[in-house]
């Protein structure tokens, strides 16, 4: 019978998160919670204020709150698209090489 190693978790002699990989970890939860916090204000509470009052001005019309997600989500899939054609490709060529 083949003995099974632990699985190694974090804290088992294993180095941490560098100092900059936190400051860059909390820039990108910094980034994404204004992200996230902007556009929740802007689709489920601007609707509900007055056309008129002064924190309109700070917001884009509201049909780019459809737009903006809908354009990020079709060049997501477009990256993720042409990385896996990339890979795909690559390993063809590795794979016509050793034969």
């Amino acid at each position: 019978m083949c003995p099974v190693a632990p699985a190694k978790r974090w804290g088992d002699g294993e180095p941490g998160a560098t100092g900059t990989d936190q400051v860059v970890g909390f820039g990108l939860v910094a980034v994404s919670l204004i992200i996230f916090t902007y556009y929740t204000t802007w689709v489920i509470l601007l609707p509900f204020i007055d056309s008129q009052h002064a924190i309109h001005k700070y917001f884009l019309p509201r049909a780019y709150a459809i737009l903006i997600p809908l354009a990020s989500g079709l060049l997501l899939l477009l990256l993720v698209g042409l990385f896996i054609t990339y890979v795909m490709l690559k390993s063809r060529r590795a794979t016509k090489k050793a034969q």
